[in-house]
């Protein structure tokens, strides 16, 4: 079964359905969590987010926020006693994705679980699709956990080579 599980986290309500999932998973099996999240340095340093970003203070304060949903994702996954370790990453040209699928090699993790919205077509072009990036470029399985308007539907894949 697995031993190591990453799960990134961006402190949406989408996130934490992962979490949970995954905090399920390693109560089953004893496993370790590893809680990852990244702020994107770039997003805020061209101005995207608006003409009163900041630059420095601005990351600075993401980084602070991104700390905090990892306590918080920590503190969760301990209360169900399920060990977690954190890591935090700050990051100015690379994706998201690319930063979970290193870290998945990099520690090794055994799977990686993450929410989805679900989207498809084009408000995934919209909207990025971070976990599809994901799935496609990750070296270990992945369990992506869809929260629906009634119950919680999980879509689980095995990563595409």
């Amino acid at each position: 079964m697995y031993v190591r599980i990453l799960v990134p986290l961006d402190g949406s309500i989408t996130s934490l359905h992962g979490l949970d999932e995954a905090i399920r998973l390693c109560a089953l099996t004893q496993s370790t969590l590893r809680l990852l999240h990244v702020v994107n340095e770039l997003k805020y340093a061209h101005g995207i987010c608006g003409p009163n970003a900041q630059g420095s203070d601005l990351v600075t304060e993401m980084e602070e926020a991104g700390a905090q949903i990892l306590r918080q994702g920590r503190d969760r996954a301990n209360a169900a006693a399920v060990r977690a370790e954190t890591m935090l990453f700050s990051m100015m040209a690379a994706r998201v994705a690319d930063i979970v699928t290193e870290q998945a090699r990099a520690w090794p993790a055994e799977l990686i679980v993450l929410g989805t919205h679900g989207r498809g077509g084009e408000q995934r072009t919209l909207l990025g699709g971070d976990a599809e990036q994901v799935l496609r470029r990750a070296p270990v399985p992945v369990l992506l956990v869809r929260k629906s308007r009634t119950n919680a539907s999980l879509v689980a894949a095995d990563a595409v080579a």
